[in-house]
């Protein structure tokens, strides 16, 4: 059984240790702990991961968070992985810092990268996890917090934040999304 997790972020330097870029840094942390690693590919980095009989596909687009959707669909039909077995990991700023927040379905909540794969895989009824950066800035400064850099303490927190979101991840591919969402949305 084959599944695609999604990490979202944007490519290049100057996002790479962005509060926006932690999808990819949730796919890099398990890559590593799997000791696996990424390759370039279409539209995206990609990774493989076996774990427990199935095979992961771990997509990091290129294609820049607005449109994240057209490396997702390629991936989908590329790989010929249903849409049950899609698995986003985003950044959302309505959870505090560290929150864990599974969906099998849902809206794009004001997202760019949810709401291009909405429109380019033809619904909401995908699986996400969102992961809470927080939502400490001033009224209009949104942008310059979500593409800012983590601060001392969420740096000391991190490693494990991004350990529990790896363990979620596997869990979704081993037992589902209703368990795993039992198991992991307690955080």
């Amino acid at each position: 059984m084959k599944y695609l997790i999604v990490g979202l972020g944007n490519i290049g330097a100057e996002y790479a240790d962005t509060r926006h870029n932690i999808g990819f840094k949730v796919l890099d942390a398990l890559a590593e702990a799997s000791n696996i690693s990424f390759t370039t590919g279409r539209y995206g980095d990609v990774a493989e991961l076996r774990h427990k009989g199935r095979t992961l596909v771990l997509l990091k687009p290129s294609t820049y968070m607005n449109l994240s959707g057209k490396a997702v669909r390629y991936w989908l039909d590329q790989e010929k992985i249903p849409r049950e077995n899609l698995l986003v990991i985003v950044d959302d700023i309505a959870l505090p810092f560290g929150a864990f927040r599974m969906r099998t379905k849902g809206s794009a909540g004001g997202h760019n990268g949810l709401k291009s794969i909405t429109e380019c895989i033809g619904g909401e009824d995908y699986n996400r996890i969102r992961f809470g950066i927080g939502g400490d800035f001033p009224r209009g400064h949104q942008v310059d917090y979500v593409l800012g850099q983590w601060t001392e303490e969420e740096r000391r927190e991190m490693p494990e934040c991004l350990k529990y979101f790896g363990d979620a991840i596997l869990s979704f591919a081993s037992v589902g999304p209703e368990r795993t969402m039992n198991l992991f949305n307690k955080k």
